[in-house]
Formats: C-alpha cells, sequence, structure tokens
C-alpha cells in the first residue's frame, strides 16, 4: 500500500512537472528571429496552419502548438487571414492572433479629382487585390478615400466598396442640403462637384467656388470652366500645354464656355468636401473668380472688378518670368 502511495505521489509529481512545462513552453519566447507574414488560406485545418507556423519559423514545433490549442480547447478557434507575427512571439501569442483575426490591413488611395478610368486602373494594377475588375464604372460613381482592405479582396468588391460609399455620403448630405439650390438632383450635384473639384484644391475655397458657379447657373450665365474643356479633350489627363482659342470657341458637350448649364456628365470622381460644399455652398454674390498667381483664387461680384483681378493675375505672371 505505501509503495503504491509513492507511486501516486511519483506519477502526481511527473504529470504536475509535465503540465507546468507544458506552460512554461507554451508561453516562453518563440523562435522567430525578426517579424514574419503568414496567410492562412479559409478552410485550412489545425495541421496544416501549425506546419505552416513552424516552416515559417514562428513556432519551433508544430507538434506541440497543436498540443497547447488542444489542452485549451482552441482548435476551431482559429481564423483564416494574413498575419504579421512579432520576433520571438510566444505559441501563447501566436494562438492569440490567430483567434483574435486581425489580419494585415492593406490599402488603397483613390485621390479627389481622379476620373473613373484613373481609379479603376489602380484597382486594376494593385498587387493584392484578386480576380477580374470588371465594368469600368461610370464617371463620377466612385468616391474617393484610403480604403483598408485585407489579403483576398476581390477587385469588383472594392470598386462596388466606393460606389456604394459615395451613394452614401451623397443621400446623407442630400437630405440636409440647404433650400433653393440650382441642382434638382443628387447626380446633378455630382456634376456641379466634380467641376468644383477640378477648379481648386484648397478645401477652404471650395464653398466659395461653388457658390460663384451656382449664382451663374440661377443667373443663366455659362459656367466658363477651363477643367470642362480639358475633359471633353483629354478625358481628365493633363492636357500638357494651355488650352487653345479654337478649343474655347469649338462647341463640345463638356465646353462650358459653349454649353449652357451643366456638362452632361461629372469630369471626376470629388471629394467628400467638393460634395458638402455645393450642398450647403457660402451665402456670396459673386460670379466671377481668378487665380491670384500666388495659390488660390480672388472672388468678385462683377466683370469690372473681374478684369481688374485678371489684370493684376497678368502683372504677377509678367513678374514671375
Amino acid at each position: 500500500m505505501r509503495r503504491f502511495l509513492i507511486f501516486l505521489v511519483v506519477l502526481a509529481l511527473i504529470g504536475a512537472g509535465v503540465w507546468y512545462g507544458e506552460q512554461w513552453n507554451y508561453a516562453a519566447p518563440g523562435p522567430l528571429a525578426s517579424g514574419a507574414v503568414v496567410l492562412v488560406k479559409p478552410g485550412e485545418g489545425v495541421s496544416g496552419i501549425a506546419q505552416q507556423l513552424q516552416k515559417a519559423g514562428v513556432v519551433s514545433n508544430a507538434d506541440l502548438f497543436r498540443l497547447g490549442l488542444r489542452i485549451r480547447n482552441q482548435q476551431s478557434a482559429l481564423k483564416a487571414g494574413e498575419y504579421w507575427f512579432p520576433p520571438h512571439a510566444s505559441m501563447a501569442s501566436v494562438a492569440g492572433i490567430l483567434i483574435a483575426g486581425k489580419s494585415i490591413q492593406h490599402k488603397l488611395t483613390a485621390a479627389e479629382g481622379l476620373t473613373s478610368d484613373m481609379i479603376y486602373k489602380i484597382v486594376v494594377n494593385d498587387p493584392v487585390l484578386v480576380g477580374d475588375a470588371g465594368p469600368e464604372p461610370a464617371e463620377g460613381t466612385l468616391l474617393p478615400e484610403t480604403y483598408l482592405f485585407t489579403r483576398g479582396m476581390t477587385r469588383t468588391h472594392m470598386l462596388a466598396l466606393m460606389e456604394t460609399a459615395q451613394k452614401k455620403f451623397v443621400a446623407e448630405h442630400w437630405a440636409t442640403r440647404v433650400p433653393g439650390l440650382p441642382v434638382s438632383t443628387p447626380e446633378q450635384a455630382i456634376i456641379l462637384a466634380s467641376v468644383v473639384e477640378k477648379e481648386t484644391g484648397i478645401a477652404e475655397e471650395r464653398r466659395h467656388i461653388a457658390s460663384v458657379f451656382e449664382n451663374r447657373l440661377r443667373q443663366g450665365i455659362k459656367l466658363e470652366s477651363d477643367p470642362t474643356i480639358i475633359y471633353g479633350l483629354t478625358r481628365g489627363y493633363p492636357l500638357g500645354r494651355g488650352i487653345r482659342q479654337s478649343e474655347l470657341t469649338r462647341a463640345t458637350p463638356y465646353n462650358t464656355y459653349v454649353i449652357a448649364g451643366l456638362p452632361p456628365t461629372p469630369i471626376c470622381n470629388p471629394g467628400k468636401d467638393a460634395i458638402a460644399a455645393v450642398l450647403d455652398p457660402e451665402n456670396t454674390a459673386d460670379l466671377y473668380f481668378v487665380a491670384t498667381g500666388k495659390g488660390g483664387h480672388v472672388f468678385s461680384a462683377n466683370y469690372a472688378d473681374h478684369l481688374r483681378n485678371v489684370a493684376r493675375l497678368r502683372q504677377v505672371e509678367k513678374a514671375q518670368h
């Protein structure tokens, strides 16, 4: 009986030693000398994940990692994704990262004022997105923004996100637009916002420029916006030279020096600020603006003041050459 009790005590000590040893080993610093990225595909089993981690040097022994997961009943809690593991991450830390499912976030930036063709090409050429991009979205239907995504997102999904984001933003701001605007539909607001977007890169000016164009629309004055002419010539790509007189007078659907009202489509994808500016412009009587030559624009409510501002710009340009 005494020997049996001694045997049980020894067995208990061995068991305790094994348990404490496993606990220590599971929490001990891992073998990874520098960070590593591991892609866990959807549907991949625990055995495959453990082998991947061992191959990448994240854990020293795949079987011990699997055992640790089994002891803690975490085998089914691991999530697919692309993960970065820090240097010397313990098996406990590795399991925690996989269970949390916090995949690496990649980003794609579509800048304000880009055309749909330009943004489409950014999506097509992104090395992380997958699949075919599908048809090119219509002009002005995408919301310029920086989008975060995980590896495995399709190109069609990314473009759909941009379209959905724009519809949501426009719907929210259209519902709270100021009364009396000369644009009667959200589509017209986007067209005008695209012109405002291309006229200035200064956020503080957008509401003022929006007011100028809206005052012109109310009074039946042509918009006379150079960016609309350029869009008609190059579909939004840089012209690489000044606009010729013949191009100013040529009747095209996008020449707002010739046509009345808005162009037939947006000329780019306007950002949030430009859209908001059109739906809540400054309250001004201005009908004209011209560049100062030093950054920004100067505004005027009558043609005589506008001509004086143009003359000042010419003097600045002459002094700079």
